[in-house]
């Protein structure tokens, strides 16, 4: 695993508390997340965000290569964190059966949730260029990042836009 070093994470996570302070547009503060984990985290190809519409993951704000646009709820790692609402790690995507290959370049991914207020909204999907990318730190560092990107963002302003899964009764 090629792990953040604990500088890197503080530095990264002091960077989005700056970037979202008195900001609360989810999309325009999920650009800036977006950017900021493709360009601080260390082997990122593409970071980005899928959001629910219609029982499906649409591709949302990113960094990186032109990606798919859709993506149903059960498939790939996408669609597969979606359906069990919790974070994914892929440690080689082509043993991941029904991976699906947007970019070519990339060999593992995780995939995280969004969650907020027992409503699934989306995923965060991030992809590296190396095997077995993602640690334990990692998942739990991106978590914490991606709570505080919500926490300080209304998402909830895209309830009639997009089409959140309510998980309260799961």
């Amino acid at each position: 695993m090629l792990d953040q070093s604990i500088e890197n994470y503080a530095k990264i996570k002091a960077i989005l508390t700056e970037l979202v302070k008195g900001e609360k547009n989810f999309i325009a503060n999920a650009s800036n997340f977006s950017s900021l984990i493709y360009n601080y985290f260390n082997y990122i190809n593409w970071c980005g965000f899928y959001m629910l519409e219609h029982g499906e993951l649409v591709l949302s704000t990113f960094q990186g290569k032109p990606a798919c646009l859709r993506i149903a709820i059960g498939q790939g790692a996408c669609g597969t964190a979606a359906a069990q609402k919790k974070t994914l790690v892929v440690e080689n995507v082509h043993e991941f059966k029904g991976h699906i290959a947007c970019d070519s370049d990339s060999r593992s991914e995780i995939v995280l949730p969004v969650i907020f207020d027992y409503k699934l909204y989306g995923v965060l999907d991030i992809d590296s260029s190396v095997f077995n990318r993602f640690s334990s730190e990692d998942s739990e560092f991106l978590r914490n990042m991606l709570r505080i990107l919500l926490e300080s963002s209304d998402i909830t302003k895209l309830d009639g836009y997009y089409n959140p899964i309510d998980i309260k009764s799961e």
